[in-house]
C-alpha cells in the first residue's frame, strides 16, 4: 500500500467503519476488507496490524462468517472485538458459549493486568457491551485481562500468538477510554508511527492523478457540494486547465445556488466551468410523478443526458472525476459479498464513465466525510463550501412530497432560506448536521387576518451525527424554532403551519423521500 495501514476484517459490525475513523484519528491509515481477505493477500499488503470486527452472528453458527485462520501465523498484532474476539479466541483453542445474561450497554471493566492493551488506564473504566455470547472456558493459552460483572474473560490476551480480544466495543463514545485502548494497541504493540496526514494525502494524490491522466482533459461535475468541490480543486491543483468543471442546473436548486456556484469556481478559483441549464427537461419529466423512486429514476436519467450534452463540447476530455468516498465503496461493494447489510447502491461508483465511457478518477475514494472537510480546509475553499450541509442529487424533488411543481419549488426555496439563514443566525450552523425543510402533501386550517385559511404544512428536519449512519434530531431552542416558525408563516405565502420533526435515525431516515 505504500503507508503503514491497519487492515479490519468486517463480519458485518454496524460500527466497522467507526474503528476504521477511530484509527485514523489516530493518524494511522485504515481500512476495510472482507472477512475471509486471505493471509497471503494481507500480507502482500504489508499491514502492521489486524482488527476483527464486531458482528451480530454466533461464532458455533453453521453459516457464521470466518476469517483465514493463517491470519494467526503472519505474526502482525491483532485484536478482536466482540464477535471478533470470539472467532479468535475459538480458532485458538478456547471456548464460546450462549451466556447466561447477555451484556448490553453500559457496565464496570475491572482491569486485571495494566499492561499493554490497558496501559495508563485506571483499575476499573465505564465500557459499552453488546453480545449475548462470551468465551466460557479459556484454555491454557490465553490470559486473562479483565473481567465485568457478568463477563469473567471481558478482554484476554493470547500466551504465544499476537493476538488480544476485548468483549465490549472500545470504538464507541460509549466507551470514554477506548481511545487509549485503541492508541495502545496501535503505538504500543503494533508499533505504528502515525504518518496519516492530509498533508501527505494531497501532496500524494496529486502526482497520482498527474502520473495517471498526462496530456489529456479531465471533466468533473460540479454540484456546490462538499465532495465535488473538493475534487474539483484537488484536480485543479494537479492538472491546471486541463480541468473542465460541468454544473447543471436542474430546476431542483436552493435559491441562488447556481450564482453561487460560479462565483466561487469560476470567479474566485478561475476554473473553467459549463453550466448546462436542463431545468426544462427535469421538470418536464417530473410533471404528474409522486413516487420518490421514480423522481429519483427520472432525475438520474435526464441527469446522465445532461452531462452527456455538456461533456460532448470539452475535446480531449478522456478522464471522468468524481467524489465518491470511502463509505459509498463500502456500502455498494456489500453486494459482492460483504457481510455489512447492503444500504443502497450508489450512482457515483461506476456508472456515468460506462455511460459516456470515460475513465474513472475517484481522488476521496479513501477518505470519510469529515477527512474531505479537511482537505478542503487544506486547499483553501471557502468555510461556507467545506462545512455545508448535505443536500440531496434529486434536490428539491425529494423534499416535496407529491407531484414537483414550478410553483412549490419557488415556495420551498423560500422556506428553505429563512431555515438556514435563522440557524446561522442562532450559530447553530456547525452543531446541526443537517438542516433541510419539507413541504407536504396536506393542508391544514388556519386564521389568518381574522380570516380561515386553509393552507400548506412545513415540516423543519435537523439532526446531529457523526457518520450519517445514525443520527438524533437536534435539540434547537424553542425560541430559535419560534423565529423560523413565524417567519416562515408571515413571510412565505402559502403556508400557515410549521412542524418538527423529532425521530431519530433509525428507524427515520434524515430525508424524507
Amino acid at each position: 500500500m505504500g503507508r503503514e495501514t491497519i487492515a479490519i476484517l468486517d463480519f458485518g459490525s454496524q460500527y466497522c467503519q467507526l474503528i476504521a475513523r477511530r484509527i485514523r484519528e489516530h493518524n494511522v491509515y485504515s481500512a476495510i476488507f472482507r472477512a475471509d481477505t486471505t493471509s497471503e493477500e494481507l500480507s502482500r499488503l504489508g499491514v502492521k496490524g489486524l482488527i476483527l470486527s464486531g458482528g451480530p452472528a454466533s461464532v458455533y453458527d453453521e453459516s457464521a462468517p470466518r476469517c483465514d485462520e493463517k491470519i494467526f501465523a503472519m505474526g502482525v498484532p491483532i485484536l478482536g472485538i466482540c464477535y471478533g474476539m470470539q472467532l479468535g479466541c475459538q480458532i485458538l483453542g478456547a471456548e464460546v458459549i450462549a451466556a447466561q445474561r447477555r451484556e448490553y450497554g453500559r457496565t464496570n471493566l475491572s482491569i486485571a493486568d495494566k499492561k499493554d492493551l490497558f496501559a495508563n488506564l485506571p483499575d476499573s473504566t465505564t465500557v459499552w457491551a453488546s453480545h449475548g455470547d462470551q468465551v466460557g472456558q479459556l484454555g491454557k493459552d490465553f490470559l486473562k485481562l479483565a473481567q465485568t460483572q457478568t463477563c469473567p474473560y471481558a478482554a484476554v490476551k493470547h500466551k504465544k500468538k499476537n493476538f488480544f480480544g476485548v468483549q465490549f466495543h472500545p470504538e464507541v463514545a460509549h466507551t470514554p477510554r477506548g481511545s487509549v485502548i485503541l492508541r495502545n494497541f496501535l503505538y504500543d504493540i503494533c508499533g505504528c508511527s502515525g504518518d496519516w496526514k492530509m498533508s501527505d494525502f494531497v501532496t500524494a494524490t496529486v502526482e497520482e492523478v498527474r502520473a495517471k491522466v498526462g496530456e489529456a482533459s479531465v471533466i468533473c461535475g460540479l454540484s456546490g457540494g462538499v465532495d465535488s468541490s473538493v475534487v474539483a480543486a484537488l484536480l485543479h491543483k494537479a492538472v491546471g486547465d486541463r480541468l473542465v468543471c460541468i454544473f447543471v442546473d436542474n430546476g431542483l436548486l436552493r435559491r441562488n445556488e447556481r450564482e453561487n456556484v460560479v462565483s466561487t469556481f469560476r470567479d474566485h478559483f478561475h476554473i473553467d466551468l459549463r453550466v448546462v441549464d436542463w431545468s426544462e427537461q427535469f421538470l418536464r419529466g417530473l410533471a404528474g410523478v409522486t413516487d420518490p423512486q421514480q423522481k429519483r429514476r427520472i432525475i438520474g436519467a435526464e441527469f446522465i443526458d445532461a452531462f452527456k450534452s455538456g461533456a460532448s463540447k470539452i475535446s480531449n476530455a478522456k478522464f471522468l472525476a468524481q467524489g465518491t468516498l470511502y463509505p459509498d465503496v463500502i456500502e455498494s461493494g456489500a453486494k459482492d459479498g460483504n457481510p455489512a447489510a447492503n444500504i443502497k447502491l450508489h450512482h457515483n461508483v461506476g456508472a456515468l464513465p460506462t455511460e459516456l465511457g470515460f475513465e474513472l478518477i475517484e481522488p476521496l475514494r479513501d477518505l470519510f466525510k469529515d477527512e474531505v472537510r479537511v482537505v478542503g480546509e487544506y486547499l483553501g475553499l471557502p468555510e461556507d463550501i467545506v462545512w455545508r450541509h448535505p443536500f440531496p442529487g434529486p434536490g428539491l424533488a425529494v423534499r416535496i412530497i407529491g407531484e414537483v411543481m414550478r410553483e412549490r419549488l419557488e415556495l420551498l426555496r423560500a422556506v428553505d432560506e429563512i431555515l438556514i439563514d435563522e440557524i446561522r443566525s442562532a450559530g447553530l450552523y456547525r452543531k446541526i448536521s443537517q438542516a433541510l425543510a419539507v413541504l407536504m402533501p396536506i393542508s391544514t386550517v388556519g386564521v389568518m387576518g381574522d380570516e380561515r385559511s386553509y393552507e400548506n404544512v412545513i415540516a423543519i428536519r435537523a439532526v446531529e451525527t457523526p457518520d450519517f449512519m445514525t443520527a438524533d434530531f437536534s435539540q434547537i431552542p424553542y425560541e430559535v424554532l419560534g423565529v423560523i416558525s413565524n417567519r416562515i408563516i408571515n413571510e412565505v405565502r402559502g403556508i400557515n403551519r410549521v412542524v418538527y420533526d423529532i425521530s431519530s435515525k433509525p428507524p427515520a431516515t434524515i430525508e424524507w423521500e
